[in-house]
């Protein structure tokens, strides 16, 4: 699907982006080495000025982002332990294997986490739950996510 509305897509979500990331830099401070995933075409990474990598599976979003990116999935990220000290991962959650994907982040992020959820999800309570218990995160409300934050 993302590969369709790739070219269109900051049209379609970059204001919503922003309006979260707004809501997300009075909570969460990245430090360098900051992970995006499933950045889609980097509004986080862009917002954020820190060095960060972005992954994300769909190609055609990654042509569209300007820093530092990897196709790739948060299952099986392709980093070594520790490679970041903060993560980031803006209304993908819900894309992914909730439990493949905190193992993953544990394991190669040290510091603190942030990722927003989209409340429309079918799955959104237990994708919640699992990463507050995962990493101690507390829920900050928005419009059409969850925000949860360490």
């Amino acid at each position: 699907m993302y590969n369709e509305i790739a070219k269109g897509y900051d049209q379609l979500h970059k204001e919503e982006q922003l309006e979260k990331l707004e809501i997300i830099k009075d909570h969460f401070k990245p430090k360098g080495g900051m992970l995006d995933l499933g950045c889609g075409t980097g509004i986080a990474m862009d917002f954020f000025n820190v060095d960060s990598i972005g992954i994300d599976p769909c190609l055609e979003l990654l042509k569209l982002c300007k820093g530092k990116r990897v196709c790739g999935k948060g299952e099986q990220l392709p980093f070594k332990d520790a490679s970041f000290n903060s993560m980031i991962c803006l209304t993908a959650i819900h894309h992914m294997d909730v439990d493949l994907v905190i193992n993953e982040v544990k394991r190669v992020c040290n510091g603190d986490v942030c990722f927003s959820v989209l409340k429309k999800s079918q799955k959104c309570e237990e994708i919640t739950k699992k990463l507050v218990n995962a990493f101690g995160l507390r829920i900050i409300e928005e419009k059409k996510d969850l925000i949860l934050i360490k």
